[in-house]
């Protein structure tokens, strides 16, 4: 056994099933481990951002790592972004990268550069290993530090020959970190303070932002009288009919200053205290009300879960939520198609256990509003910002969850950055429907363009915001790559082929022209 296999080995005894790829020279050794050690399904991508960002996506569905396969430097450069969203979302992945051979490095070859300071960023952990013989241990810990509270991303590099090199066999799993359980004393703070008529809210994210999590949350809510909030853009919530409702922070700053400006108490469950996305001219930066008091009920790798159950019980809190969510399926559209048609269509056929991936930007908000009170799913966002993640987030939570439809709605822009994903979807005929939200621009940027106050924005500027000239075909770059598609310009047209695609099994593609 050499050490590529001896790591392969080690990754299937620890729980990884799947790799997503993209491999070069210095990673040949491993790609032929794939084959002669059982357990691990090979995912490849045609462009690493869809390889990281498709990991997300698993890993985010499937509560465990995904494995990486990426080449040297370059190769994990060119899916930072998705890593850096992945880091935003605690996901935990386990990247390989390839290196140049121990000896081969001291030559400065073309591909040769500072790896660790590219992974350095969004990796909780990081191992060379520099014999064949230390590989399986640094795969063994790698998948332990992913799986570490609150998750991450583990980057093994791997030079190519520790992995052709001998070894000794695989190395034994390692127990992960657990999350750390929340003291008495701190349940009985906050039971204290939400009990003391002050105006409070509860911010949650992570894995309390599940059906379970949620209905705590109302139980506590029913209670003590706090609003429930979650971040404008979480990992994974579970929403829909028969859920608690929870309110999601608004995206602009001033929106959120105000949508919270009454509260006296903030009290923070797996989340930090809300910032605005960017700074803006004249506007704040710190979102919480400057006299609110803000509680710690639990930190990201502490069990916010057991937490809400602690504290349900510290406040008294009955058996069931106030209110939950009622099936509302609205109204079909008819006429030109706009986003608010989208939305409507998206809601009202979308079928109960379907994964949402959201990546509509400005034209996403219709569908956001109508699908609160849809058929039960989940719901998955862009969490660090870093747009072209929709595309490969949904193609890998159709790999973790294949008996589920998956929906990713998609603003046109941010879909051209990753849209390789759909040759991945259809080599491995993944069901996954994409609507593209076609209008045409970088609709967000031109908004943003008056928020920073750039003043009286000319031609050249503009031109830099718009996708005419030419417009894009999604139909063509679909079929392209192996996905029927369709042009949908009316309501009629997109209702029809929204619900057919809801009925049949694969990857497809609607370009909804708004």
């Amino acid at each position: 056994m050499n050490g590529a296999e001896s790591l392969v080995q080690t990754f299937v005894d620890s729980g990884v099933e799947v790799c997503f790829t993209n491999p070069g020279t210095s990673e040949m050794h491993f790609v032929a481990a794939l084959d002669r050690i059982d357990g691990i399904h090979p995912v490849l991508g045609l462009f690493e951002g869809v390889v990281t960002g498709a990991a997300d996506g698993y890993g985010r569905m499937a509560g465990k790592p995904a494995a990486t396969l990426l080449h040297l430097g370059a190769g994990l450069g060119n899916g930072f972004a998705n890593l850096h969203n992945a880091r935003r979302a605690a996901t935990p992945i386990v990247n390989v990268v390839g290196e140049h051979a121990t000896y081969h490095r001291q030559y400065d070859a073309p591909l040769s550069s500072d790896i660790a300071s590219v992974a350095s960023p969004n990796s909780v952990w990081m191992e060379t290993p520099e014999r064949a013989t230390d590989v399986a241990g640094a795969g063994a810990r790698a998948y332990a530090a992913a799986m570490g509270a609150p998750g991450g991303i583990a980057t093994l590099i791997l030079p190519a020959d520790t992995a052709w090199l001998d070894a000794e066999g695989p190395a034994k799993p390692i127990a992960a970190a657990p999350f750390a359980q929340v003291d008495q004393a701190t349940i009985d703070k906050v039971a204290v303070a939400l009990k003391n008529g002050k105006k409070s809210a509860i911010l949650i994210r992570g894995r309390a932002l599940l059906a379970d999590g949620l209905d705590l949350a109302g139980r506590i809510q029913a209670a003590t009288g706090a609003r429930i909030l979650c971040d404008t853009f979480t990992p994974r919530m579970q929403r829909g009919a028969g859920c608690v409702s929870i309110e999601r922070l608004p995206y602009f700053a001033e929106q959120a200053v105000e949508h919270i400006a009454d509260v006296e108490q903030l009290v923070l469950c797996g989340s930090q205290n809300p910032v605005a996305f960017f700074a803006y001219p004249g506007k704040e930066s710190w979102l919480t009300p400057p006299d609110a008091e803000t509680l710690v009920l639990a930190r990201p790798e502490e069990n916010g879960l057991a937490a809400l159950e602690a504290l349900a019980e510290a406040v008294g809190a009955p058996a069931q939520a106030n209110e939950y969510v009622k099936l509302t399926k609205p109204d079909l559209a008819s006429g030109s198609l706009d986003a608010d048609g989208v939305g409507r269509a998206i809601a009202h056929y979308l079928p109960e256990g379907a994964i949402l991936s959201d990546e509509g930007a400005t034209a996403g908000l219709f569908t956001n509003i109508y699908t609160e009170r849809a058929a039960p799913h989940d719901h998955m966002c862009l969490t660090g910002g870093s747009i072209g993640q929709g595309l490969p987030l949904a193609t890998g939570a159709a790999v973790a969850c294949p008996d589920r439809k998956v929906v990713c709605f998609h603003g046109d822009g941010g879909a051209m950055y990753t849209l390789q994903s759909l040759w991945t979807q259809a080599r491995e005929k993944l069901d996954v429907v994409t609507v593209i939200l076609a209008n045409r621009s970088y609709a967000i940027l031109n908004i943003e363009l008056m928020r920073v106050g750039a003043e009286n924005p000319g031609p050249k500027a503009l031109s830099m915001l718009d996708l005419h000239n030419p417009e894009l075909d999604w139909v063509h770059l679909a079929n392209g790559m192996g996905v029927e598609a369709v042009r949908c310009e009316t309501a009629e047209a997109f209702n029809e082929a929204f619900k057919a695609s809801m009925s049949r099994k694969g990857p497809f593609v609607i370009e909804a022209v708004i």
